[in-house]
């Protein structure tokens, strides 16, 4: 049955992209057969991405780059910017080494790091031990609060100029996960603003040269509660990586309408590089003459909220949420609304995560466990859920999706009520004031892309439900929190890990925590000028990314017409 469901789909799929694409290339006159006077089109033809054969050299006069980022903006950016021990990398890890040039655990609870040497802040002032031990002064009065690192690191000691160890006061398995977000700042900064004390990774509060990024903020801010429309990075000059970055000014947009975004990708040249879109968009990206379509696998998930706390008083039954979840069609929200482009997973969390594809052996979706679509179930959900009517606040990204979502629940009776923002400020001014009870609006499911930025840990995922936590909007379950204290001991795959996921995974399940659905791929519009390779969890590699000697920002007259044929599908990272 599902197997022709997805065959089915694929095919419609494929039949589809052949008329859009005989209908699109407006520039192809057709044939006409005198015969029988019925016109005969050219099949469309793709050319391979050529883009790498013509790079642009390294910080070409005016390079500019611009891309939209409407989820975790703050987090993309942060390595971009400031630099830490480690740095996010396209690996097995999710990480390699930054500010420190090696690293021994001399102990459960002892870490010591090797310091890179020649490094200097944007500033021009050193960074050495010193630096450090001051940084980890100011964290330690006002740490991120997202994991538990603000209750178990105890102290940073000096053992030379390019020497330091780090005292945690117990066995804490995810340090090294949490070091990524350890940035480092000036004084100047600190004493300015100190750490933030926040429960989202550091960033900056202002624009300075306060960071060891290899790009300098210079206008805007953008941090996890707060942040401007646009910020603007230009190149660092004394960033000690020569290599890097590539291209001189990068403009961020934070808030944009996702329509606009896509047409000024596809459509007007040097308005936007980068932008993810809608899964729908696929064939529109492959036909626009400016724009073409990257693809890659993530550890991103879409976590859905179920209100427990402040939300509609049936969300609290736990046969209401198993019924919700029931009732959703995991297979054809895959194929259908996000058109293959990511994964099943029980509770909505990706696969990609050490632990989690060993843990879906044993959880299946509710929908490979029995047809929601089928008649006796159906009339068994809406028993339960008995008309109901849920309040939904989402960034209006994220509608295509709700539309997939809203129509299998109907099916079952439950009306969906839409109020929608632009920005993810929004979301999380709501989400982080519900579980004490302090929202302003009323929401019953609320969404936000939480993108993988804990670097191939289910940790990403996991947060949202330690019902002691801010990120979480379960009701208190002392077992839940147990289970991850037990997770924060461990390393990924040390004995016992692999079960701890699954307990922590089937509890949610069992619970129905969340509102689950497939985890998706990364999938991008991107300038056919712009050479990028996407990481599979939250950072975007600004540093990395190259411009063509054709890119706008670069050229000089007009876009060969040969170029703006369309671009076969860049696929990476498969």
């Amino acid at each position: 049955m599902e197997r022709k469901i997805v065959f089915y789909h694929k095919t419609l799929y494929l039949l589809f992209i052949l008329l859009l694409s005989i209908n699109c290339h407006a520039t192809d006159e057709p044939e006409i057969n005198t015969e029988n006077k019925i016109p005969h089109y050219a099949p469309l033809s793709m050319r391979t991405d050529d883009s790498s054969q013509r790079v642009a050299p390294q910080l070409a006069k005016g390079s500019h780059l611009q891309v939209y980022l409407p989820s975790l903006p703050y987090l993309y950016v942060s390595h971009a910017i400031n630099s830490a021990l480690f740095r996010p990398a396209n690996n097995d890890k999710g990480w390699e080494l930054d500010l420190a040039t090696a690293y021994h655990q001399l102990s459960d609870t002892v870490y010591e790091f090797t310091l890179r040497q020649g490094v200097v802040f944007q500033d021009g002032t050193p960074f050495n031990a010193d630096a450090v031990l001051l940084n980890m002064q100011y964290f330690k009065q006002k740490p991120f609060t997202y994991s538990k690192i603000h209750k178990v690191f105890d102290y940073a000691e000096k053992i030379d100029d390019y020497t330091v160890r780090f005292h945690l006061t117990e066995k804490y398995g995810v340090f090294l996960n949490d070091v990524i977000w350890i940035q480092f700042y000036t004084r100047t900064y600190l004493e300015k603003f100190g750490w933030n004390g926040k429960p989202t990774c550091p960033n900056l509060a202002e624009a300075g040269a306060y960071g060891l990024g290899p790009y300098v903020l210079t206008k805007g801010y953008i941090e996890g509660d707060r942040k401007t429309p646009v910020a603007e990075l230009v190149a660092n000059p004394l960033y000690w990586d020569k290599r890097y970055p590539k291209i001189e000014k990068v403009t961020i947009y934070t808030e944009l309408n996702s329509q606009a975004a896509k047409d000024n990708v596809l459509y007007k040249e040097n308005a936007l590089d980068i932008t993810p879109i809608d899964f729908a968009q696929k064939v529109e990206t492959i036909l626009s003459p400016y724009g073409k379509l990257v693809i890659s696998p993530a550890t991103d998930n879409y976590a859905i909220h179920i209100n427990m706390r402040t939300g509609n008083a049936k969300l609290r039954e736990t046969a209401v949420r198993l019924a919700l979840n029931q009732a959703l069609h995991q297979y054809n929200l895959l194929y259908f609304t996000y058109e293959g482009e990511g994964e099943l997973s029980p509770v909505g969390i990706s696969p990609s995560f050490p632990g989690v594809r060993e843990a879906m052996q044993t959880i299946k979706p509710f929908s490979s466990l029995q047809d929601p679509y089928d008649p006796e179930k159906q009339e068994q959900l809406k028993k339960v859920l008995n008309g109901l009517t849920l309040k939904v606040l989402t960034q209006e990204r994220f509608m295509f999706l709700w539309r997939g979502i809203e129509y299998q629940l109907k099916k079952v009776g439950v009306t969906l009520e839409f109020t929608t923002t632009k920005t993810e400020t929004t979301i999380f001014e709501q989400l982080l004031t519900t579980h004490d009870e302090k929202n302003t609006q009323a929401w019953d499911l609320l969404i936000w892309g939480n993108d993988d930025w804990f670097f191939y840990h289910p940790w990403t995922a996991f947060f949202t439900l330690r019902t002691n936590d801010i990120w979480s909007t379960v009701y208190d379950d002392p077992t839940m929190n147990a289970l991850i204290e037990d997770m924060f001991k461990q390393t990924v795959g040390e004995a016992g890990y692999n079960e701890n996921v699954l307990k922590i995974m089937q509890r949610a399940y069992d619970n129905a925590y969340m509102l689950f659905v497939p985890t998706p791929n990364k999938v991008f519009a991107v300038n056919k000028e712009v050479i990028f390779t996407p990481y599979k969890m939250a950072s975007l590699p600004l540093w990395e990314i190259q411009l063509t000697t054709l890119h706008p920002s670069i050229r000089q007259g007009e876009y060969p017409e040969e170029l703006k044929k369309p671009v076969e599908i860049v696929r990476k990272n498969f």
